[in-house]
């Protein structure tokens, strides 16, 4: 269950212009900056169940193409992309994968966060959703989420409500936010460790 999560938020885009207003708001508070670095606690609950099921850890985005997704407790796993590849580590199993962007056709929850302009209005449908809070509803039929829903306290993101395509709901709550934090390409870079089982899904 909790790598259905990591690759819910780790994995997902297709045609159909978003409403103009909503998306024009939200543009406006993802506007001015280029990177974004903070903590998050989140809480998984399975369809049709209200007992969530707890994690935490910290994250890294460097606009457009980077992110890292770092679940610190109660496990220990990453997910980074970069603009070649999408790598899934999970320490306590010592198992990584790793699959091309090019061949998933898809972006993550982060990725529409740190994407452009014209990404967004073609492959989502963006309603308000209360002062400051977006619901995205994504256009094509592949997408790895039913539905994403961000909230702003100012230009400040606060949390990201999914549901995935099982069902489940995700809720995200963001902390120790810094904007524009010093962040270059080279601190996403990834090796496997030595004795990692690598599963590889290559073109």
């Amino acid at each position: 269950m909790r790598n259905k999560l990591l690759l819910t938020l780790a994995l997902l885009v297709s045609a159909v212009p978003a409403l103009a207003d909503a998306t024009d708001e939200l543009l406006r508070h993802l506007a001015g900056f280029t990177s974004l670095t903070g903590q998050f606690s989140q809480q998984q609950f399975p369809e049709g169940s209200d007992e969530a099921i707890e994690s935490e850890g910290q994250f890294k985005l460097l606009r457009p193409e980077y992110f890292a997704w770092e679940i610190t407790a109660p496990d220990s796993q990453l997910v980074i992309a970069t603009p070649d590849y999408l790598w899934q580590h999970d320490r306590d199993l010592e198992t990584v994968t790793r699959r091309p962007i090019a061949s998933s056709g898809q972006t993550s929850p982060l990725q529409v966060l740190a994407g452009d302009e014209a990404a967004l209005r073609a492959g989502y449908q963006v309603a308000e959703a209360g002062p400051g809070r977006f619901r995205l509803t994504p256009s094509g039929q592949d997408a790895a989420f039913r539905q994403l829903e961000v909230e702003f306290a100012g230009n400040t993101l606060t949390s990201m409500d999914i549901i995935d395509n099982l069902g489940q709901r995700v809720e995200v709550d963001f902390t120790h936010l810094v904007r524009d934090a010093p962040l270059r390409a080279s601190d996403f870079d990834f090796s496997p460790p030595p004795r990692a089982d690598l599963f590889y899904y290559d073109e």
